[in-house]
């Protein structure tokens, strides 16, 4: 794969699609078979309440694996992302529900730097809250 979009057609202020991801109890526990991590805050009411929580709470690495995808679907290749890093600021609460949580992301070229790459910054919003803080990705565009 190569990036779909064209350094030379991208301008700082540019915004990327904006998505939304839900999540839901089901989710969650798929995601912790996939990766091993079992904490209970993330499946366990109870728990999760018990230790101060307010609800169940979606993996942080979830929810930045989420976040990316806004990237990763606009630039239609996912090894062009060369770095990526957030700081979980909140969590991502999860009722017990049908509808569970959500995930809404917004990005934008902050950056134009050499060798075609550009930093996209992304806002990660969940129940009216940024839950990742300083997220930022370099891209590698044709």
């Amino acid at each position: 794969m190569a990036a779909q979009i064209q350094y030379s057609d991208v301008e700082v202020g540019t915004e990327l699609p904006a998505a939304s991801f839900p999540v839901t109890r089901a989710t969650l526990v798929q995601y912790a078979g996939a990766s091993g991590d079992f904490n209970p805050i993330h499946w366990n009411e109870k728990f999760a309440k018990g230790v101060g929580l307010p609800d169940v709470i979606a993996h942080g690495m979830f929810t930045m694996a989420e976040a990316i995808r806004v990237v990763t679907d606009w630039v239609g290749d996912p090894g062009a992302v060369v770095e990526y890093g957030v700081r979980f600021t909140k969590p991502v609460v999860v009722p017990n529900d049908e509808q569970g949580g959500l995930i809404e992301v917004t990005a934008k070229v902050a950056a134009k730097l050499d060798d075609n790459r550009v930093r996209v910054d992304l806002t990660a919003m969940s129940a009216g809250r940024k839950v990742l803080g300083m997220s930022r990705a370099v891209v590698e565009l044709a």
